[in-house]
């Protein structure tokens, strides 16, 4: 009879006291918690041990995939289940995972459903779901990829990909300012890294996208489905999509102030 694989969740964090708890509760069916942080000031280690977590620490950040690469090292287990500290695992997703682990597989990643809560409502529209995020897999099989920002599971020829049920529900945004805080973050990190790679903007162009990007979601989406939060989204969706191009064009703006 053969015996089932240990199963890991591993996390990422820097200050995630107060979502690490609730996202930890969830994870109390399985073997191994490993928890990497990047330099929290916060009580994030104490609350990650209190749940029995293996916790280290990385304050040297070399980017999101090389920081996921340390985190696996750490493991101990055969499987590994990637959780971020605003993520909750539901119980269909639970069972889901181990009938996983009853008859696994070698040679296969497992991709899981996010459903987002934001502003008061779980968004089932707008283009915001299922979203599917590639987070189980047989640790001797693959990893993530060196990616600074937008990390991905190396998924090699061979590798094949199969659908978990059962969501991962998202708490993403605290409030308006921690979306606007967020949202600029990427927006400044995209134009600098489209502009490092020789490419410029205008504000028409912006324009245009934002329009787009509000059509898509709104319209085309569905998101009047998901009510005022549907608009909400939406709208700060386009506004984030001008910033990003507007950021672009002001940066490829070279020319310094007339004499």
């Amino acid at each position: 009879m053969s015996t089932r694989p240990t199963l890991a969740a591993v996390l990422i964090v820097k200050n995630e006291a107060d979502n690490l708890a609730d996202c930890l509760a969830t994870l109390d069916w399985v073997d191994e918690i490993v928890v990497l942080d990047s330099g929290s000031t916060d009580a994030t280690q104490a609350v990650a041990e209190a749940a029995g977590a293996r916790f280290f620490v990385n304050s040297e950040w070399p980017g999101f995939g090389k920081q996921r690469q340390i985190a696996q090292a750490h493991v101990q287990s055969d499987w590994i289940l990637w959780v971020d500290a605003d993520e909750r695992v539901t119980p269909e997703l639970k069972t889901s995972i181990e009938a996983v682990l009853a008859k696994p597989t070698t040679n296969a990643v497992y991709s899981i459903p996010r459903l987002s809560w934001v502003f008061g409502r779980f968004i089932r529209h707008c283009g915001w779901y299922p979203d599917r995020v590639l987070r189980l897999y047989p640790k001797a099989l693959t990893g993530y990829n060196d990616a600074l920002v937008h990390e991905k599971v190396i998924t090699k020829k061979g590798i094949k990909t199969k659908k978990l049920k059962g969501d991962l529900l998202h708490y993403t945004y605290r409030d308006l300012e921690h979306y606007l805080v967020k949202s600029a973050g990427y927006a400044a990190a995209w134009a600098e890294q489209r502009q490092q790679k020789g490419k410029t903007s205008s504000i028409s162009k912006g324009m245009l996208h934002a329009l787009g990007c509000f059509t898509k979601m709104y319209i085309l989406k569905a998101g009047f489905l998901d009510g005022k939060q549907g608009f909400l989204l939406s709208v700060l969706s386009a506004h984030s999509t001008f910033v990003k191009y507007a950021d672009l064009w002001i940066k490829a703006s070279t020319l310094g102030p007339k004499e």
